[in-house]
């Protein structure tokens, strides 16, 4: 497999996990009337959520860009 097809998968395997920790089941472990630093813990977590996944999607995409970078340094020495 080359990189495209891993990078590919490992973003619908994120997809999926928004897909699951955003649906009724979870977040409604969540909503509770406890407070986190004056903030109900449902929009804690939601935007917590949220964060962390976009974070893994900059994470991926940037990998990719750094490799690309790297082999066109290395095709031009040759």
């Amino acid at each position: 497999m080359n990189s495209r097809n891993i990078k590919a998968m490992k973003l619908v395997g994120i997809f999926f996990l928004g897909g699951i920790f955003f649906n009724y089941p979870i977040l409604s472990l969540f909503n509770s009337d406890t407070f986190v630093m004056g903030l109900p813990l449902f929009y804690v977590c939601l935007f917590t959520g949220w964060a962390v996944i976009v974070i893994l999607i900059f994470i991926i995409m940037e990998t990719g860009l750094k490799q690309k970078s790297s082999e066109k340094k290395s095709k031009s020495f040759k």
